[in-house]
């Protein structure tokens, strides 16, 4: 489902960007005492947990079935003692079609009533007893039949593939396993057991000192660029390497130099590019040698000095991405979000839901 990313002849394959960009964070962009967030995907559905202990589980249509009209269901859970699960659907609307205006919902062969649907935009929430249902249906030990009808009688179907593994994964990181609330393997243990929701980290954006003439100068550094290579391994931004062109107008990578703070600057280079993705290595660098550069990210996409975004698409057709951030704190690039849209099945473009694996918030 990846192509390869390339940059002038190198090639390196990305059988998983969205693992990579949300793999643990490194010491320059997150606090060892954070709880980390994860993410996993087995067949048809997906899982992202975030660092307050909020869980996201999305299923889909069945990804080996022709025939199955495009759909998801995401389940939301949030950390702590007797918290229920909602759950949200989308119809497929990536290609334009007629979405019905009535929406009903029928579980291994029984009618469980009208969604609360939104005929609009495709959308609709269920009650507590359809959640009920549903999660029964895809964790119990038949194959499940889940299906949306429309009062045109098309039919969405959702997939019950892989959504045992993912709600266990769910109820363990909630720390659930063995307590009457869990989805999968229910016990006797006390609710109280299950650990509390953590709060959103704040993070306060440190104002930016005024630039100098000097930084500008210092993006033509033949010192500060050799820094950054030999700070870098070749596969994480193979366009710094000196046998690289950008263009023939362009013979190197031009670096970009932009002040933090009285003694640190932000320096930043186009590292890979791709058929429909492109990063952007960037640095904290001393003012004056020796430069001794730290990378943030080499999956940037744009900046405004203080933060740092990158965004990029799982796949050419646009129905899945993943988004990250970074803000200046005074002393170091602190990761702010991370976040996918779940997996490539065409439910709508730029993708059906935001599975975020850090949250927090941003102050100015």
């Amino acid at each position: 489902m990846h192509g390869p990313l390339s940059y002038t002849g190198i090639s390196v394959r990305l059988p998983s960007l969205l693992l990579l960009l949300l793999a643990p964070l490194p010491a320059l962009c997150a606090s060892p005492t954070e709880l980390v967030g994860i993410d996993f995907s087995h067949h048809d559905w997906t899982l992202a947990c975030d660092n307050t202990r909020t869980c996201r589980a999305a299923g889909y249509q069945n990804d080996e079935a022709a025939d199955q009209l495009p759909v998801s269901v995401l389940l939301t859970r949030h950390g702590g003692p007797d918290q229920p699960i909602s759950a949200s659907l989308m119809l497929g609307q990536y290609e334009e079609s007629v979405l019905p205006d009535r929406l009903t919902l029928q579980i291994d062969g029984k009618d469980q009533g009208a969604l609360d649907y939104v005929a609009g935009a495709g959308t609709a929430t269920l009650d507590a007893a359809q959640v009920a249902a549903l999660l029964a249906s895809v964790t119990g030990p038949g194959a499940g039949s889940v299906v949306f009808t429309g009062d045109d009688q098309r039919q969405w179907t959702l997939s019950a593939r892989g959504a045992s593994a993912v709600l266990l994964k769910m109820d363990e990181f909630q720390g659930r396993l063995g307590t009457p609330g869990a989805v999968m393997r229910k016990g006797k243990k006390a609710e109280s057991s299950v650990p509390a929701a953590l709060p959103m980290p704040v993070v306060v954006l440190a104002k930016l000192a005024a630039a100098r003439p000097s930084d500008a100068a210092l993006a033509g550094s033949d010192a500060l660029r050799a820094a950054l290579v030999a700070a870098t391994p070749p596969d994480d931004c193979a366009a710094l390497q000196s046998d690289q062109t950008v263009s023939m107008d362009e013979p190197v990578v031009p670096l970009k130099v932009q002040r933090l703070s009285a003694d640190k600057l932000l320096v930043s280079a186009l590292c890979w590019r791709g058929a429909y993705n492109a990063g952007s290595g960037y640095w904290v660098v001393n003012a004056q040698a020796p430069y001794e550069p730290q990378l943030v990210t080499h999956f940037g996409t744009d900046d405004d000095g203080r933060s740092i975004s990158g965004s990029h698409k799982g796949r050419g057709l646009g129905d899945c991405w993943s988004m990250n951030t970074w803000g200046w704190d005074g002393r170091r690039f602190v990761a702010t979000s991370a976040t996918t849209t779940g997996l490539c099945r065409l439910v709508a473009a730029g993708g059906a839901w935001d599975l975020p694996t850090r949250v927090t918030t941003v102050k100015e």
